[in-house]
C-alpha cells in the first residue's frame, strides 16, 4: 500500500475506458434497419451515447425520421440489445494508455470499479469477453438498482462505495472518472471528484462538464489523481 490519495477508482465504461463506438453503432443501425431508417454513420453516433442504450435508440430514432410508440421502442431496444450481446467485442478497445493506467493502479493499491449505465449482464459480458475482469472488485450496470436509479443519480456510486466497505463520503477515499455530464452530475451528487476524459463521447466540451481535473490520455490519469 502507498500513500496514494485513492483507496477507489471508478469508471464509466462506454467512451471512458472502452471505444466501443464501433459496435455500438452496428448495432443501432440493426435496429434502425427493423424500422426502416436509414443508417447512421459512426461519426454521428458518437453524440447519440449516453444513458443508455435506449436512449441511443430513442435518439436514434428521433434524427431519422421521428419517434415510434413506446411499445415498438420496447421491441427495437430488445432487437438491439439481442444483436449487440451476440457482436459486443468485436470492435470494442481500451482506449490508449488504459492497460498500463489499471496496472499502474492496481500496484498502487487502489480497487477498481465500473459503474455503468449499460446493462449489467453487457458490462459483465464485455470485460469477460476481453479478458479484463480481473482488474475490477466490481462491474455495477444501470439496472443493477431496477429503473430509475442509473446516473446521474448518484445511486449506483453509492453503490460503488457500499460495496467497498464505506458509505457515502465515508472511510474509504473515493473518486470517479467518466466522459459525460451523466458521470460528472452523479459523481458530484455521491460527493466524489471526478476526473473527466477528452477523448470520450463528451456530451459537452471536456471543460464544460463540470469535472474536477480533464485529462486527454490515460498516461495522465494516475498525475491528475494524485494532484487532487
Amino acid at each position: 500500500m502507498t500513500d496514494f490519495p485513492f483507496d477507489i477508482v471508478g469508471f464509466d465504461l462506454d467512451g471512458t475506458l472502452l471505444d466501443s463506438l464501433g459496435d455500438l453503432a452496428v448495432a443501432l443501425n440493426h435496429a434502425l434497419s427493423i424500422e426502416g431508417r436509414p443508417a447512421i454513420p459512426v461519426s454521428e453516433v458518437r453524440d447519440l451515447v449516453g444513458g443508455g442504450a435506449r436512449k441511443m435508440l430513442a435518439k436514434g430514432l428521433d434524427v431519422t425520421g421521428g419517434p415510434v410508440s413506446e411499445a415498438r421502442l420496447d421491441e427495437l431496444h430488445h432487437e438491439l440489445i439481442a444483436y449487440y450481446a451476440d457482436h459486443i467485442a468485436v470492435e470494442t478497445r481500451l482506449y490508449p494508455g488504459g492497460e498500463a493506467m489499471l496496472r499502474g493502479l492496481a500496484e498502487r493499491g487502489v480497487k477498481l470499479a465500473v459503474v455503468t449505465n449499460k446493462l449489467e449482464r453487457l458490462a459483465v459480458k464485455i470485460f469477460a469477453e476481453m479478458g479484463l475482469s480481473h482488474h475490477f472488485f466490481t462491474v455495477i450496470g444501470g439496472d443493477t438498482l431496477g429503473p430509475g436509479r442509473a446516473k446521474p443519480k448518484p445511486d449506483l456510486i453509492d453503490l460503488m462505495l457500499e460495496r467497498a466497505g464505506s458509505g457515502r463520503s465515508g472511510a474509504v477515499r473515493a473518486a470517479f472518472v467518466g466522459d459525460t455530464t451523466y458521470d460528472t452530475g452523479a459523481a458530484a451528487a455521491a460527493g466524489l471528484p471526478c476526473v473527466a476524459v477528452s477523448f470520450g463521447f463528451n456530451d459537452k466540451p471536456a471543460s464544460e462538464l463540470g469535472a474536477t481535473v480533464v485529462i486527454d490520455h490515460f498516461d495522465e490519469l494516475i498525475p491528475a489523481l494524485e494532484s487532487l
